[in-house]
């Protein structure tokens, strides 16, 4: 599909550009362009925008003293080789680890990013994904931390697996997109998979969530899954984490209004 460049012709809404000419998915890099630069740091963020992604989402907890961190795990060890419980540990022991060098030694001594620190990083034309990884109780924190930043409403997209925390963003955040995050699993006898489309479609209902952030899996996510969630008010859905370009194709063509990846160039080259 032929992507438009035209800012006069054009209206970007959460990175789908639409225009009398032409339309592209928004790719978003997947804790940053993840494949390349350490997950959920500046320098991942920084690498997503080299290689040509429309946004970046990255995964946020609440440390002890009340501080928003991105950081994917509940813990540090898997990528700074300390274990430190996120939510029972201070902002500054946060700070003082390595999450870096596990990506390589190019990347030694990154730290973990502040909510506000990854807010800098994002452009006023890019879309900032936001991944909350708690419950509700951190949507208060993420409405003082907006309000201390130069980000506009409309450049963020609020999604969560727990749907009251959706709900809670909805309450407080109403004018800023929220999708509730899905994935699935398959039952080995039966082969039914989990949750089923009834289930997600009045869970969406349920936390006002304006659309849905479904993993990928080409078995559940198919043309009459999305057909049969639209009839049933489904607005949008973008697909995460697709690094392979057939899947990012697939995806496209069901009508995803965003494709999460780990290698944001290698999905942007597939897709166009």
């Amino acid at each position: 599909m032929k992507r438009v460049l035209s800012t006069g012709l054009l209206l970007t809404l959460f990175g789908v550009v639409v225009s009398p000419v032409g339309y592209a998915q928004m790719i978003v890099g997947h804790r940053g362009a993840s494949f390349d630069a350490p997950e959920n740091t500046c320098a991942a963020f920084e690498e997503a925008w080299q290689q040509g992604a429309d946004g970046v989402e990255g995964d946020f907890y609440i440390t002890a003293d009340q501080q928003i961190v991105c950081i994917h795990d509940k813990d540090t060890k898997r990528t700074a080789g300390k274990d430190l419980a996120v939510l029972s540990s201070r902002l500054d022991q946060l700070k003082q680890l390595d999450y870096g060098s596990w990506k390589g030694a190019k990347f030694k001594g990154e730290p973990i990013p502040t909510f506000a620190e990854v807010a800098a990083c994002i452009p006023p034309d890019k879309t900032f994904v936001i991944e909350l990884k708690t419950g509700p109780e951190i949507v208060p924190l993420l409405v003082e931390q907006l309000k201390q930043s130069d980000l506009k409403h409309e450049q963020l997209l609020i999604i969560a697996f727990d749907s009251e925390t959706i709900a809670k963003s909805k309450e407080l955040l109403p004018d800023v997109r929220a999708h509730w995050l899905v994935g699935y699993k398959q039952d080995k006898k039966t082969g039914q998979w989990a949750p089923t489309l009834d289930t997600i479609a009045q869970t969406l209902g349920d936390c006002h969530a304006d659309g849905l952030g479904t993993q990928g899996e080409p078995a559940v996510v198919t043309e009459e899954f999305v057909s049969e969630l639209k009839k049933r008010g489904l607005r949008e859905f973008h697909v995460w984490t697709i690094d392979d370009p057939d899947q990012a194709r697939y995806f496209q063509k069901l009508g995803a209004i965003g494709i999460t990846t780990n290698r944001p160039a290698l999905i942007r080259e597939a897709i166009e």
